[in-house]
């Protein structure tokens, strides 16, 4: 019903000289009258999706017994960065991790001993992402510089990384995320550039590009199937959208927080993902029910979250928060069951190790730590 109207308003960002979307125009419609039909439909869309709300999520879970007390205490503290620790990624051998910086710092750490492993100094400060590749033998990161390289790690812990870069992605503006797809050969990409790219690591060729997001994107995330076809962003525009790799379409697009969103994270079983916005909120939405299922927030939280992860079970959320602390909310019941302090400035990564034994923490403060 609705693609007769939408099929009319190019995507295309306007401009003063973006005649050519006038010439599209059909008579007596002018982008006023055509902002305000979109509007009057999106609102009943939301009205169609409210009359299937039959149930919250919390009172499903009623029943479910509450959970016990958590101690999770910090286990080690990775000292080494200059300056902000802007992003961090597990080795899927679950020992190794690689830390970005804004003192244009990469490096790999041995989490057990705390040994930096290796250490790659990039052109450009700000490195804003990085990321493992699944065979353990290539880290990703990019950043301010607008690129998105790939380094290959080898055993000789004397050699020069930086000599065997290579760049792969490259947007208009800056790099907010990278990650691996289920190989080492593809590189999935978010920009400042209001894009996501898919890109083939070896040609650096632009596979799949993804546009949608009138803003920043600002996170990714790729679905955890063996599979994984599709993956999910969240951006400046306050929305989360859903695309499919394959065909390049947008899916399914969520708009409920009231800021930008600055992380998106997928459940494990793949059904579902979480949100954390500036607006203090994180927020829970299932894909089959294609809505939003619950808001995770309390008065006290006043700060905005930057950073959101599951734990292996997907029964607690860990969320990281401007005001330096982590939470730890009940995904079932909506209730925060504890904060973790620790960290002297924001928190801007929360990633849970590939078994689901440990929690890694990256911050402003310089440091990584892990908890567990």
């Amino acid at each position: 019903k609705l693609s007769p109207v939408f099929s009319r308003v190019s995507p295309a960002p306007l401009s003063a000289s973006s005649s050519f979307l006038f010439c599209g125009l059909q008579s007596g419609e002018t982008l006023a009258s055509l902002k305000k039909e979109s509007d009057s439909l999106k609102k009943k869309l939301e009205e169609e999706r409210g009359k299937l709300n039959d149930i919250e999520l919390h009172q499903v879970a009623e029943k479910v017994e509450m959970l016990g007390a958590l101690s999770i205490k910090t286990k080690r503290l990775l000292k080494g960065h200059g300056n902000k620790v802007l992003c961090m990624d597990w080795c899927k051998d679950k020992r190794r991790l690689v830390s970005s910086s804004q003192d244009g710092k990469v490096i790999v750490w041995d989490a057990f001993t705390l040994n930096k492993e290796h250490g790659v100094t990039l052109p450009c400060t700000w490195v804003m992402a990085c990321a493992y590749a699944p065979s353990g033998c290539a880290v990703a990161c990019g950043g301010l510089d607008n690129k998105c390289s790939v380094f290959p790690l080898s055993l000789d812990k004397n050699e020069n990384l930086s000599a065997k870069k290579k760049a792969v992605a490259m947007h208009t503006n800056y790099v907010s995320g990278c990650t691996f797809t289920n190989s080492d050969m593809q590189l999935l990409t978010s920009s400042g550039d209001g894009t996501c790219a898919l890109w083939d690591v070896e040609s650096g060729q632009l596979l799949q590009s993804f546009h949608g997001h009138t803003a920043d994107v600002l996170s990714l995330d790729l679905a955890p199937s063996e599979t994984g076809n599709t993956f999910v962003s969240g951006g400046s525009d306050k929305k989360a959208n859903v695309w499919d790799m394959r065909s390049g379409q947008n899916i399914q697009s969520f708009e409920s927080h009231e800021s930008d969103i600055n992380c998106v994270k997928y459940y494990p079983s793949g059904d579902a993902f979480a949100s954390a916005s500036d607006d203090s909120t994180c927020r829970f939405y299932d894909l089959r029910a294609d809505r939003e299922v619950a808001v995770y927030q309390k008065d006290s939280v006043i700060f905005g979250a930057s950073t959101v992860d599951f734990s292996l079970s997907g029964r607690l959320l860990f969320a990281g928060y401007n005001d330096y602390t982590i939470n730890v909310w009940d995904v079932l019941k909506g209730t925060r069951v504890s904060v973790l302090f620790g960290h002297e400035n924001r928190v801007s990564r929360v990633r849970v190790s590939p078994d689901g034994t440990a929690l890694c923490s990256a911050s402003w403060d310089n440091t990584l730590r892990i908890w567990a």
